[in-house]
């Protein structure tokens, strides 16, 4: 599948979806870590749990309006939620703290976990598209 059949009005409707997803789950991971005291970890994994479950149900229908009801589909999403958290926190965490060396811990800590919301997102539309719903070669214009 070439780039150009990723930018399509799926995209358009990926993005409003993500942004709906960015503002909720910047108010549970920022509100939990900042005001609730929780942890790193803690908190971004319960903006993903959350949000991830938001998303499910938004990208399936009003994204890539997908009927498919199956147990496969629900793992298959679920799986690629874990690589893109995984993959995007792995690297946001460490190269922040390298690029931002000499910033307060907590100012750092921020900056990454928004840097890791922003590679989540970019892994996840691919793998929502490509492995969660399973979209074949065509595209919707």
């Amino acid at each position: 599948m070439k780039i150009s059949a990723f930018i399509d009005r799926k995209l358009l409707k990926f993005i409003i979806v993500g942004v709906i997803n960015t503002l909720v789950g910047m108010a549970i991971m920022l509100g939990l870590y900042n005001w609730a005291g929780c942890s790193y970890w803690f908190s971004s994994a319960a903006n993903y749990i959350l949000t991830s479950i938001l998303s499910y149900f938004l990208n399936k229908y009003f994204t890539f309006q997908n009927r498919e009801k199956s147990l496969g589909q629900v793992i298959r999403f679920i799986l690629n939620i874990a690589i893109c958290y995984l993959v995007a926190y792995g690297i946001a965490k460490p190269l922040t703290f390298a690029v931002l060396a000499g910033l307060g811990e907590q100012l750092q800590t921020n900056i990454a976990m928004l840097v890791g919301m922003c590679l989540f997102t970019g892994l996840n539309y691919i793998g929502q598209r490509m492995f969660a719903f399973k979209e074949s070669g065509t595209t919707e214009k």
